[in-house]
């Protein structure tokens, strides 16, 4: 009985503890001063970066949704797909960059990228074997707690290499199409902007003829659905492993992320 006491004791500690770190940051009352960005597809999105002491930074303008659904400081890793694997990754450059152009307004992340997922996963029902997800369907629950408190301004994906495969490479494209629209139903805004990443360039790592259809598919979106973007990854290195990259690209793919959704909303606003 007593060690039920203790366990009860601590465990209502822990929960007041994580509680009043997610309370401690400054969360807009007005929705409309509080804007949101879907952070999804594998694990180039997620990151794998090493972490360094600048990434530890707070920015009192960038937070991000934790796993529990609390909003907190953004510090790297900010992803949670894989612990102890996740790193830096290019989510909170873009929303310092953001923040920093956009005054008086607060980013928040909500990141739910997994590391490996194909886009079938990205599907109603979809599910990820190996970190026993499901990807969609928890981006869906998680964007939509987030809305509650501020405004959804987009969706960032970095996702494709789980699908350069012959018998996944000739749909991609039927399902990435398909994947806007649904977001766009979803939260009920069908000019959403929707910006696509390039995958990673690397010479020691020629791409096969799926690789290049992926590509293609990313690199044409923009001419085939409205709003929305592509960002290529053209001068970025690997982190050594020929599959995701280093911290600094990482950076810079967060910096042209941002160019290329601010050229979108453009479009958006006008």
């Amino acid at each position: 009985m007593l060690i039920n006491r203790i366990l009860l004791l601590v465990t209502c500690c822990f929960f007041t503890f994580e509680t009043a770190r997610a309370q401690s940051v400054e969360v807009p009352q007005d929705p409309t001063k509080f804007h949101l960005f879907l952070l999804a597809g594998q694990s180039n999105m997620a990151g794998r970066g090493k972490v360094s002491e600048s990434d530890r930074k707070v920015d009192p303008h960038v937070l991000t949704l934790n796993k529990k659904g609390q909003w907190v400081a953004a510090i790297d890793p900010i992803h949670f797909d894989k612990p102890g694997i996740a790193g830096v990754g290019l989510g909170k450059t873009f929303a310092k960059t953001y923040a920093a152009s956009h005054p008086r307004i607060t980013v928040g992340l909500i990141p739910c990228a997994v590391g490996g997922s194909p886009i079938s996963s990205w599907e109603p029902g979809g599910y990820h074997s190996s970190t026993k997800t499901h990807p969609y369907d928890t981006a869906i629950a998680r964007t939509q707690l987030a809305m509650k408190q501020g405004t959804l301004k987009g969706v960032l994906w970095h996702q494709g290499e789980s699908d350069c495969k012959a018998e996944l490479s000739v749909v991609y494209k039927k399902k990435l199409h398909r994947l806007i629209e649904r977001f766009r139903t979803n939260f009920n805004d069908e000019k959403l902007p929707f910006i696509a990443g390039q995958m990673g360039q690397f010479e020691e790592r020629p791409w096969n003829t799926d690789k290049k259809r992926v590509n293609s598919i990313h690199q044409t979106l923009p001419s085939q659905v409205s709003l929305t973007g592509f960002v290529k990854s053209d001068g970025l290195t690997h982190k050594g492993d020929k599959i995701h990259f280093n911290s600094e690209s990482y950076r810079e793919l967060g910096r042209r992320y941002h160019a290329t959704f601010e050229a979108v909303g453009a479009t958006v606003r006008n």
